[in-house]
């Protein structure tokens, strides 16, 4: 099992400290997350609190997660990033490309891009995309990603996107991996039929299991069993070397933790306490769980 770090709510002038000390601590990835911004009034319940609202608040620090991959990508030097996740719906897919394509190649292929379609209509509309018919939207954004950043002169001619023949270059080196968030089965079948894995949003372990029981049996029928696929999990009630290990075994690839909030430091605690939580957790669990 792998473990990467959550930084979602840290003050932005912490992220290089915590991401050069989760290197050292033998985290393999930065989880980054994603947020356009915070409409006052939202016309959608968020789907992962049991009452859909929202746990920030229009204070809480948020960076882009492709400019922060670069930007703590130049900081160190094996650690990788991935967005959990980044919002498809808002985004214009060939420019995405672009910004995914620079990120990876100036990482040194240390990149990874986890997508959800969004859940907020205000940050489709007030982005120029619609909400409607995001699933399809989406799914059609994956493709011309997926053929951009493949490299050389393509062009794609669908039913939501529409170029004719271009190239960017530099393309990354390496295939840049895609991670399909979401809870829904719409959102499972996408990963299983288009991502290189699956990233979850806060679950119970019960329900990270049958999650996995279903992703398992969807590749099956999309014929994708054989093929590597990443399990990125946020489990809200296994917790210490026995919770993880129970995770391992139920199929987690991939922990995302915030360490220190095991050991009493908030999402803006103080920075020196954050990085020891982070090696203290390497101490307890990373180091002996391999």
């Amino acid at each position: 099992m792998k473990f990467s770090l959550g930084i979602v709510f840290s003050p932005l002038d912490q992220l290089t400290d915590l991401a050069q000390t989760a290197e050292e601590c033998g985290f393999s990835a930065i989880a980054l997350p994603d947020s356009l911004f915070y409409s006052e009034e939202v016309s959608a319940k968020y789907p992962y609190t049991p009452d859909g609202s929202r746990f920030w608040d229009a204070q809480t620090p948020w960076a882009d997660p492709l400019v922060t991959a670069a930007a703590l990508g130049a900081a160190t030097t094996r650690i990788r990033f991935y967005t959990q996740v980044l919002k498809l719906g808002p985004r214009n897919p060939v420019l995405l490309a672009r910004q995914v394509g620079s990120v990876a190649n100036l990482t040194g292929n240390r990149f990874g891009l986890g997508v959800g379609l969004g859940w907020s209509p205000e940050e489709s509309l007030w982005c120029g995309s619609p909400f409607a018919a995001r699933g399809a939207r989406g799914d059609e954004a994956i493709e011309v990603l997926r053929l951009i950043l493949g490299g050389g002169m393509v062009e794609h001619h669908g039913k939501h996107f529409d170029f004719g023949r271009l190239q960017m270059s530099p393309a990354p080196t390496a295939q840049v991996p895609i991670y399909v968030g979401g809870h829904t089965d719409a959102a499972l079948r996408r990963a299983a039929r288009l991502g290189d894995g699956w990233t979850s949003a806060m679950m119970r372990f019960d329900e990270l299991c049958a999650t996995i029981d279903q992703l398992a049996r969807l590749r099956v029928e999309y014929d994708r069993a054989d093929q590597p696929f990443e399990i990125q999990a946020v489990c809200v009630d296994r917790f210490g070397l026995v919770g993880f290990q129970q995770q391992a075994e139920a199929g987690v690839t991939d922990a995302i933790v915030v360490p220190w909030r095991y050991y009493g430091v908030g999402f803006d605690g103080d920075l020196a306490a954050k990085r020891d939580g982070i090696r203290r957790f390497a101490d307890e669990v990373i180091s002996k769980i391999h």
